[in-house]
């Protein structure tokens, strides 16, 4: 006798063929000279007879569950033969098998899976047109780069120990499996701007530019508008936009850097970061609406910047046995002093410098503390840059706006010092 009906489960599995059913017919594939295998009616049938054989095959009848199943295939597959003769388009029916095999999972209970499988189909059926536009902008060079940071990621990491080499006294260990880990994260993050830049387009200006640039460096990005800045002096607001874009986003690098290495640390730091933060995105927000000409940002054509990626790995451990050399002679000054004056030039080696130290005894308040003092060194560089390179609207906006993150960091500072 069989267990009572899972409705349920069943009606999840229904719901699953009903959701593709319904953009399979939105979408135009249903009806017309060229349709194909079936629409609303045909996918939720689809989505109902698996989740029946999703149940069966928990009741013990895995024969008529499979034979049921078969049948389904086997359906699919001589209707895509049917249609293949004009068009050899297979994406209705894979989204038919895709059905199949959600409809037996929630059949069978697991709903939740059933579901996501179904709504990221959807999703990709939906966005059709947009997939392909952002496929059509990709080339050569991104293809290239993606699959030598595959091999870089699946084949070099893995081989490098990941036992610490040392201790070498007061500078600590050398981590090699971390400093390759460090070359994939930054490379990561350059190759994701590369592509943001080539999804979006030149059309959002020199502000969305800025700020997806600022993901690789803030500073080069401050350096390099700045410059522009005195070629194109109509565009002022727009690269002064894109500087506060590409400073707002250095907050972001550094919480999901600490996010990473050294939870506590992440989460002492934050509260610190939302003055600056807002004001960088109200800035942004202003440049972004302005009626300004765009241009052409400006564009590394190397995605990975795998050399800078291993510069910033060498940096971050000769910044690790400083900041441990400084803090064994002269304790919580000595790691304050160095991290204002690393702050200057390499805001990301400070970064997961502080993060190693935070998570091999530091106090989480004395490295919070030390992270937003050379952040905020870093930001007064900044500033100093956008005064002295930059020229016309640009320099007013930008060293304003710097200026007032700087002061929201000292701000966040005197009171973090205070609880010291």
């Amino acid at each position: 006798m069989l267990p009572p009906v899972p409705l349920g489960a069943l009606a999840a599995a229904t719901l699953a063929g009903l959701a593709v059913g319904v953009e399979r017919q939105w979408s135009g594939h249903a009806s017309g000279e060229n349709a194909r295998f079936g629409g609303l009616r045909t996918f939720t049938m689809i989505g109902l007879v698996a989740g029946v054989a999703g149940w069966w095959m928990t009741t013990g009848l895995a024969v008529a569950a499979a034979v049921l199943l078969s049948g389904l295939v086997a359906i699919i597959a001589i209707a895509y033969v049917a249609t293949s003769r004009l068009d050899i388009d297979a994406t209705t029916e894979i989204a038919a098998l895709v059905v199949v095999v959600a409809g037996a999972l929630a059949g069978s209970g697991q709903t939740g899976p059933a579901s996501g499988i179904t709504a990221l189909t959807v999703l990709l059926l939906a966005e059709k047109s947009q997939l392909h536009g952002l496929v059509g902008r990709l080339g050569a060079t991104e293809l290239r780069a993606g699959a030598r940071f595959a091999v870089m990621a699946t084949v070099i990491l893995p081989l490098l120990p990941g036992e610490p080499l040392g201790p070498f006294g007061p500078f600590g260990t050398i981590q090699l499996r971390l400093l390759w880990a460090l070359v994939l994260f930054f490379s990561g993050l350059s190759f994701l701007g590369f592509l943001a830049r080539r999804a979006f387009g030149a059309r959002h200006g020199y502000a969305i530019a800025g700020a997806l640039a600022g993901l690789m460096s803030s500073t080069s990005v401050t350096l390099t508008f700045a410059r522009l800045s005195r070629e194109q002096p109509e565009s002022g607001r727009m690269l002064a936009a894109g500087v506060m874009g590409a400073n707002v986003m250095l907050f972001p690098r550094v919480l999901l850097a600490t996010a990473v290495l050294a939870p506590p640390l992440a989460l002492s730091l934050w509260p610190a970061f939302l003055a600056p933060v807002a004001i960088g995105l109200l800035l942004l927000a202003r440049g972004v609406s302005a009626d300004a000409p765009a241009g052409d940002a400006p564009e590394d054509p190397n995605p990975l910047q795998v050399g800078a990626a291993l510069q910033m790995a060498v940096v971050f451990q000769f910044v690790l046995f400083v900041v441990s050399l400084a803090e064994s002679w002269f304790g919580s000054a000595g790691l304050y002093a160095s991290a204002a004056v690393l702050g200057l030039t390499d805001v990301d080696a400070l970064t997961v410098s502080l993060s190693q130290l935070a998570t091999s005894g530091t106090a989480i308040p004395v490295a919070t503390a030390a992270l937003t003092l050379g952040i905020f060194t870093n930001t007064v560089v900044k500033t100093g840059i956008a005064l002295a390179v930059g020229c016309g609207r640009f320099r007013l906006l930008a060293t304003i706006g710097l200026a007032a993150m700087a002061a929201s960091l000292a701000a966040g500072l005197v009171v973090l010092t205070s609880f010291l």
